[in-house]
């Protein structure tokens, strides 16, 4: 059971980083990326600000502490002018406990500025590599969608794109089905010409039978153009006697005997 629990685990992950891969846009990642990275710079920016104000706010104290130090240095001395020791010692004393305060200030004064001034130049850095990083995001994003042009292109010209691909399949199957029409409306004709199967139309004919058809109609032609002339000659047995015996036979007839006028028969 735990091995079949494995390998199923195998094949989802085996799926997942599939369909991630196939989702994963380098233009859409490398703009994430930026925004981090500026993100990122912008808290340490944040840092140096916040550095800077304790800083600030240090000095500030120092001097107050260095003008209150001055002050109680200037009442000693006024109350030693005037014999009054024990003003002059306790002025001197609170301006030694405000000398500690001022130089345990000016120690963190010293940090507080090491530390601001790290920050700053890790800022410049960071900066640095964000413009680095802006320029050659632009530059590989530039790349890629260059090469994917290319690639589409190339894959247009050799037909094994999706798209030209379903076009490819669609003339292939109209010119399959065009060459199969073509057969057999070849082999259709071919069979009619042979007789191997009748046209039901009567429109077609072969070549012999067009020919005994014409053949045909000019003999009927002739022989009633025969008729005519024997019923003009005025004879209808020799007019039929013209038809038996076909063309040949009128015509000689025709020069053997001389023909009569209808109207001596008549009378």
């Amino acid at each position: 059971m735990s091995g079949v629990m494995k390998r199923m685990g195998m094949i989802f992950r085996a799926k997942a980083n599939k369909a991630l891969d196939k989702a994963e846009d380098p233009g859409e990642t490398l703009d994430y990326s930026y925004t981090k990275q500026l993100e990122l710079l912008q808290k340490v920016r944040r840092g140096v600000a916040d550095v800077a104000t304790s800083r600030k706010r240090l000095e500030l104290q120092l001097n107050g502490l260095r003008k209150d130090s001055a002050k109680l240095e200037e009442q000693g001395r006024k109350a030693l002018s005037l014999g009054r020791e024990d003003l002059a010692r306790e002025a001197l004393s609170r301006r030694a406990a405000l000398q500690q305060q001022v130089s345990d200030l000016e120690t963190q004064h010293e940090t507080l500025q090491g530390e601001e001034e790290k920050l700053t130049l890790a800022a410049q850095r960071l900066q640095a590599k964000v413009d680095a990083f802006r320029t050659k995001k632009e530059t590989i994003k530039a790349t890629y969608t260059a090469a994917q042009a290319q690639t589409r292109i190339g894959e247009a010209f050799s037909g094994i794109s999706e798209e030209m691909g379903d076009v490819g399949l669609a003339i292939q199957r109209a010119e399959d089905k065009t060459a199969q029409l073509q057969a057999r409306a070849g082999a259709l004709d071919e069979l009619l010409a042979s007789g191997a199967l009748d046209d039901s139309s009567g429109l077609a004919k072969d070549d012999l039978q067009a020919e005994l058809d014409r053949l045909s109609g000019g003999s009927d032609v002739e022989l009633e153009l025969q008729r005519m002339k024997a019923e003009l000659a005025g004879g209808s047995s020799s007019g039929q006697q013209a038809i038996e015996s076909g063309p040949g036979s009128a015509e000689q007839q025709g020069q053997q005997s001389p023909q009569r006028d209808p109207r001596f028969d008549k009378q």
